[in-house]
């Protein structure tokens, strides 16, 4: 006779087991194709035609109940105005949204992205910047400096902006010209950082299964542009 302690203690492991199984799996999809997919949601935002919220049902919500296989996975700001699953025309499910303001990855972001990427199947990361990002327009009034914890984003955007400097290819005498220019950078150098901060990632970039790119919100039209696709 089987000990009710023990058949517990079996259907929890099985559960586990299943879990993961079915995280495994992935969503199935190329990262390309996850892209795509992402921009294909964007143009129907831009032109007022979205479904996902349509197709966001009791049904597809019971369905995902036990388990998610997210196609990709967002990096962005946390700023109101530049929510994922609205600009991108997603319903439950289908990205997995990690949100900061400035978009810059800390030891949790980093570990919320590995274990989309790593258990949960997602092939593709978008590191997804703004216009107008106020986190931006902190750091280059401060000039890159600041204390507290506003300040810890103040000084991991500052890099950006540094860039920006040394670059000089941005008016650094217009200040919106100036927010913009470090924001593009922020976002791009947030991409291509990635993989140097997290083992996790950068062993799945070079398996062929993680891309990773960087991208814009425009706030006025609603467009997001795609600035590095080849990772």
């Amino acid at each position: 006779m089987k000990r009710p302690g023990i058949v517990a203690s079996l259907a929890i492991v099985f559960s586990i087991f299943a879990a993961f199984a079915l995280a495994s799996v992935g969503s199935g999809i190329s990262a390309d194709e996850a892209l795509g997919r992402l921009l294909a949601g964007n143009k129907r935002y831009v032109e007022s035609k979205m479904n996902a919220c349509g197709e966001t049902t009791a049904t597809a919500r019971e369905k995902l109940a036990k388990g998610q296989q997210p196609y990709a996975i967002i990096l962005s700001c946390s700023d109101s105005r530049v929510p994922p699953e609205i600009i991108f025309d997603k319903g439950l499910g289908e990205i997995f949204v990690v949100r900061v303001a400035g978009n810059v990855p800390d030891p949790v972001v980093l570990g919320s992205i590995e274990y989309a990427a790593e258990h949960l199947g997602s092939p593709l990361v978008m590191v997804l910047g703004h216009e107008r990002c106020g986190a931006v327009k902190a750091t280059v009034d401060a000039n890159g400096k600041g204390e507290g914890n506003i300040g810890a984003i103040v000084k991991a955007i500052a890099p950006a902006l540094e860039k920006v400097k040394k670059d000089k290819n941005c008016d650094l005498k217009d200040k919106e010209k100036l927010v913009e220019c470090v924001v593009d950078a922020n976002a791009q150098m947030v991409a291509q950082n990635l993989t140097k901060q997290s083992r996790v990632i950068r062993e799945l970039v070079h398996e062929g299964k993680l891309k990773i790119v960087a991208a814009k919100y425009d706030l006025d039209d609603g467009k997001v542009t795609v600035f590095d696709a080849k990772k």
